[in-house]
């Protein structure tokens, strides 16, 4: 019974539409009102449709474009990552390139010495590089006294020595004396530890005899009469020149080459002054014999104040003393 009166609403709305589209046929006029009635319900409706599904697609599409960007954006956090992480590490690999070009300098500026290179490993607390340890010892051929340069001139001298490490105390520790000289005209002086006075980034330099002819900028360098360094190693450059108040001698500053600040490779020169005076090769200058310094080898004794020189008893005519860390060898001064 239902499938004969779908048949019959199928043929009846198949008739209407033949009809419909005969009239349309013959006169296109008659079916205006309808097709406009028709519009003004449909249209709204279409464009709302339209706009609805306009509004989904742009929705869509910018979700798409957004998780497209966040993945982007990942990516380019990744690499941004990782081109710091390289030019951090490029960074660091050419301060390191730098500081060794200064050290391979160095080497050739004192290519008559021997010399064994090490890194810094540790070093007292404080700011500065005043009491510091090298990954170099007794294995590599180091021993106490040996003179230790960086960063353009010297730093320091070997204190204690193990198997695998050495101590270095640097010049500017408070108990180190530097017998030295200004290159430019030889007269000698003595450069003074002081880690208060190097909050300024300078040291002494004293015991400069009145007519001494040391001036401003003039270059210092370790003394022939130095009893543990050897001679000739640049220490810094001499300022501030002026006449003490005993009216006997002048004394000043000094700006030293090296950074105390940031050494993390060093030069262990592994020739002792003393062996090399015991071979003729470095001598004193005339009249003046070598004295041993303080226990720990950065001292030097201390200079005459009238510049005249003074006479200290000898521990060891040999130089064989600096083997001994308690000993207190002497010799007799020159003029300074």
């Amino acid at each position: 019974m239902e499938s004969k009166r779908s048949k019959y609403i199928l043929i009846g709305l198949s008739v209407f539409c033949i009809l419909l589209i005969g009239i349309s046929s013959v006169n296109d006029g008659f079916l205006a009102p309808l097709r406009n009635g028709v519009g003004y319900v449909l249209t709204p409706i279409q464009s709302g449709v339209n706009r609805a599904g306009s509004a989904a697609y742009e929705k869509l599409r910018n979700y798409s474009n957004l998780q497209d960007a966040l993945q982007e954006n990942e990516e380019l956090k990744s690499q941004v990552a990782a081109l710091t992480e390289e030019n951090g590490r490029l960074q660091q690999e050419q301060f390191e390139l730098d500081r060794l070009r200064s050290l391979y300098g160095l080497d050739q500026e004192y290519m008559q010495y021997q010399k064994v290179g090490a890194r810094v490993i540790a070093k007292d607390s404080g700011d500065w590089f005043q009491i510091f340890r090298i990954d170099k010892g007794s294995n590599d051929g180091i021993r106490k006294d040996m003179n230790v340069i960086a960063g353009g001139g010297l730093v320091g001298i070997v204190t204690d020595v193990g198997a695998n490490y050495a101590t270095v105390r640097s010049i500017i520790d408070d108990s180190s004396e530097v017998y030295s000289m200004a290159m430019q005209s030889g007269v000698n002086c003595v450069v003074e530890g002081d880690l208060t006075l190097y909050k300024e980034g300078r040291l002494r330099l004293t015991h400069i005899p009145l007519e001494g002819d040391v001036k401003e900028g003039d270059r210092i360098v370790t003394s022939n009469i130095s009893s543990v360094f050897l001679p000739g190693l640049f220490i810094g450059y001499a300022a501030d020149i002026s006449i003490d108040n005993n009216r006997v001698t002048r004394s000043g500053y000094l700006i030293p080459a090296a950074q105390f600040d940031t050494l993390q490779e060093v030069l262990v020169i592994t020739d002792l002054k003393s062996e090399l005076s015991e071979n003729g090769e470095t001598a004193p200058a005339e009249g003046e014999t070598a004295g041993e310094g303080a226990e720990d080898g950065t001292s030097e004794g201390t200079a005459p104040e009238d510049g005249t020189g003074s006479a200290e008893t000898a521990a060891d005519a040999s130089g064989d003393t600096a083997e001994d860390a308690g000993s207190t060898s002497a010799g007799t001064e020159g003029e300074a």
